[in-house]
């Protein structure tokens, strides 16, 4: 067993007593988020400052506690608040929670976030199915020795975000009612806002929107056989896109404005997840 999955096994058995069951679904709540947690069922809070090693959140918004609960009849672990590898944290200690919540049994994971819509067709409010992600801009977690307690040393990247998963999000979207653009995500190191030329570069690139997590938590889940779906709240227009000055306010309050489109999404899509 390598250190680092010693590291993984050490955490979750600090918890494991605290978890009332095997969840069927992960969840993971981005910027301004975390208000979803508040409808999930027979909750449990674990904090992640009393789960041993664990990266604690520092960032405005980001409660940092697992919540261990049903949605309808699916058992769910949710993260309310993610750590970022802006915080200086290793990209190791980033996807940790990833890698506890599958080892908490949880085969299917959804990834939300707050992104900069890139693409003129968006406008902040709208909710956006991930498709596909750009990493080529932070470090992969998969760097180093390999867990093979995990999975496999080269993994294939072909279809991160599962297609049975993206119809069943499609389909739920529709009978809700809900506009549901989709699109290509790039992850950036951040924690500044990107710069006007890089947007056109992104672009240029075939992303639609961008942010600062998610795609390295994908990227450790699909090395895990996870099934992934994500969905990106675009609360802002990107660098040079309009003329006022990007800030993490806005960022929240968007997340404000659109909580109930979000969570009746995000509810019934795992009602309705197989």
């Amino acid at each position: 067993m390598t250190e680092m999955m010693m590291d993984l096994q050490k955490a979750y058995d600090s918890i494991k007593d605290k978890i009332p069951f095997t969840p069927d679904v992960a969840l993971v709540l981005g910027s301004g988020l975390g208000g979803f947690a508040e409808h999930i069922e027979d909750k449990v809070y674990i904090p992640y400052n009393e789960i041993d090693g664990f990266p604690v959140s520092t960032v405005v918004g980001h409660a940092g506690t697992f919540v261990c609960g049903h949605i309808g009849d699916v058992k769910i672990v949710a993260m309310q608040g993610r750590v970022h590898y802006y915080e200086g944290y290793s990209m190791d200690k980033v996807v940790m929670p990833i890698r506890i919540m599958k080892l908490m049994g949880a085969k299917t994971l959804i990834l939300t976030n707050a992104a900069g819509g890139m693409n003129f067709d968006f406008v902040p409010g709208d909710l956006m199915m991930i498709t596909d992600h750009i990493t080529s801009f932070v470090p992969s977690p998969l760097i180093g020795k390999n867990i093979e307690e995990l999975g496999t040393r080269f993994p294939d990247m072909s279809h991160v975000y599962d297609a049975d998963l993206q119809n069943i999000m499609k389909e739920t979207a529709s009978k809700l009612n809900i506009e549901l653009k989709q699109g290509v995500y790039l992850q950036t190191t951040g924690p500044n806002y990107e710069t006007p030329a890089e947007i056109n570069m992104y672009r240029s690139l075939g992303a639609d929107a961008v942010g600062m997590s998610t795609a390295c938590e994908a990227m450790a889940a699909m090395h895990m056989g996870m099934r992934i779906a994500g969905v990106s709240c675009i609360t802002n227009l990107a660098a040079g896109m309009n003329k006022t000055p990007l800030n993490h306010k806005e960022v929240g309050d968007t997340a404000n404005m659109i909580a109930d489109k979000f969570t009746a999404l995000i509810k019934n899509f795992i009602i309705n997840i197989k």
